[in-house]
């Protein structure tokens, strides 16, 4: 993980995740159409443009101000709860993060980050939203800090499933909670753009490995 103590490496990542929301936006907003305001996958690539747009001055500065800086361009830039949520869940991760952080760093500023995110939205896992892949994401990282070289491959296929998991799942929090029962059998939105950010940075780091 030291070469993310290299600008270039760290444009990579950042890049990579970005692109995971462009690209997928239409996705993301036909899954919050069925469930929500139908919006996520707009505002989460208008986010993710912004960051694009600076990626060369957001790179140059060292890991935990880079993943800041992320974090204040969705804050500003991406509407709704996501906004603040994904903000909130980069900044933390760059305040507490090294600028060369091990696996044992990520898993334990993830964690902080994780905190930070429930205080943000006032919930909890298994109320349908975001937590619900971040909080299983977690633990998967913290096994696989034993095996790294299975890492990047079992924490992307960890998320997926942990989003899946959110179909049969009654919306509590968030917009998808106004419609009570008729938010079963719906994937939440917020879960799969954690579960695509996850797998974007993963297949990132790999290569960098």
């Amino acid at each position: 993980m030291t070469r993310l103590a290299e600008p270039a490496a760290r444009r990579v990542l950042i890049a990579a995740m970005a692109r995971a929301m462009i690209g997928h936006a239409e996705e993301l907003t036909a899954l919050d159409a069925a469930i929500g305001d139908g919006d996520h996958g707009i505002n989460m690539k208008r986010g993710f443009e912004a960051v694009l747009a600076d990626i060369d001055a957001i790179a140059a500065k060292p890991l935990p101000q880079a993943l800041g800086a992320v974090g204040t361009t969705l804050v500003m830039k991406v509407g709704g709860a996501s906004g603040p949520l994904y903000g909130t869940l980069f900044m933390q991760l760059g305040k507490a993060l090294p600028e060369s952080p091990t696996l044992a760093d990520f898993a334990a500023a993830a964690e902080t980050a994780l905190t930070a995110v429930k205080a943000r939205g006032k919930s909890e896992t298994g109320c349908k939203t975001m937590l619900d892949v971040l909080a299983p994401a977690l633990a998967a990282l913290r096994e696989g800090i034993a095996t790294p070289d299975a890492l990047f491959r079992a924490l992307p296929a960890a998320a997926l499933a942990a989003a899946d998991a959110t179909i049969p799942m009654r919306a509590v929090r968030g917009r998808a909670s106004f419609l009570g029962e008729r938010s079963i059998g719906h994937l939440d939105p917020g879960a799969r753009s954690s579960a695509l950010l996850i797998g974007a940075a993963c297949a990132a780091l790999e290569e960098m490995a």
